[in-house]
């Protein structure tokens, strides 16, 4: 086989030697969307109240069947102090977190483990091929992950996808069209496999999939 090409208006042919190279391949990424609800924004004093993991590829499509998400409230001693805000935005959430629904933190992280090792088969020796910590401010809920959640840590990415970085650049460049996160009728549109029923944001579930939504949105209009 040959090849040519045009250089200073004469025809150069030279040969050409197929590559010995392997071909590249590399699993699909994993995105483990993750947030948390916690008792005050003191990190250092917070404690978890819920958590909520959904897993997509990086398409944005669940990996696994919508009854494998996880949302979990956790178990809060009476003793334990919140924060004003908390009190008086998340009563239900609190009830729910001193009521029999409620599960431990090592329970939590033992569930979390375990769907994140049933979406990957096979835990990769790489970490650079493990599954990127997904969502909104996610450096709050991956410091509250480190210190709460050691197992289902070990099995993420170094690496983090914040979707909160995208919303800066975009609000400083377009202020007039914004995502109503608010809206589950508007997330639907960017995320269809969205399951939003009787939700509202400050729950964990629904904000992993408002953030999900948000990349999509994201995607389709910053990246045009």
């Amino acid at each position: 086989m040959i090849k040519f090409f045009i250089r200073f208006g004469r025809l150069v042919v030279i040969p050409f030697q197929e590559s010995t190279m392997t071909p590249f391949k590399k699993t699909e990424a994993l995105y483990v969307w993750f947030d948390t609800e916690y008792s005050t924004l003191d990190l250092e004093e917070a404690c978890l109240l819920q958590v909520a993991a959904l897993i997509t590829n990086t398409r944005l499509e669940r990996v696994l069947p919508q009854d494998r998400d996880i949302r979990l409230v956790i178990r809060l001693a009476e003793s334990q102090q919140v924060s004003q805000w908390v009190e008086e935005n998340l009563k239900e959430l609190l009830k729910g977190c001193r009521s029999n629904q409620a599960v431990d933190i090592g329970k939590a992280d033992e569930l979390l483990s375990r769907y994140v090792s049933d979406a990957l088969k096979t835990l990769p020796g790489d970490t650079k091929e493990r599954p990127i910590l997904a969502g909104n401010s996610i450096q709050m809920d991956w410091r509250l992950m480190q210190r709460f959640l050691p197992k289902f840590g070990s099995l993420m990415h170094y690496r983090l996808l914040d979707v909160t970085a995208l919303k800066l650049q975009w609000q400083r460049c377009n202020r007039r069209q914004q995502l109503d996160k608010e809206n589950p009728d508007e997330l639907r549109i960017y995320f269809p496999e969205a399951s939003l029923a009787d939700l509202a944001s400050h729950d964990a579930y629904y904000d992993v999939q408002a953030s999900i939504a948000e990349l999509a949105f994201y995607r389709r209009h910053l990246f045009r």
